[in-house]
């Protein structure tokens, strides 16, 4: 089973859709989901500051900002 981790802030909106979409997803097919907040953590903001929501899949960066729902399926289904 694939495991996502999503890096957000608190009170993005962006990250809240794309946290959205990714539970309307894991409706269809099976993966473990798992929401990191980068607030406060000085690695992770400098890494992924302008660039939240950040997903990763098993660990690789798959995308950033808005979730391409053919795209992210496809990409769990590998």
């Amino acid at each position: 089973m694939k495991h996502i981790i999503i890096y957000s802030r608190h009170g993005c909106h962006l990250c809240e859709s794309a946290r959205a979409e990714l539970e309307s997803i894991k409706s269809e097919i099976d993966f473990d989901l798992e929401e990191s907040f980068i607030d406060g953590d000085a690695k992770l903001e400098s890494e992924y500051g302008l660039m939240v929501p950040v997903i990763l899949i098993d660990g690789k960066m798959h995308g950033y900002g808005r979730v391409e729902r053919e795209r992210f399926k496809a990409a769990i289904k590998a």
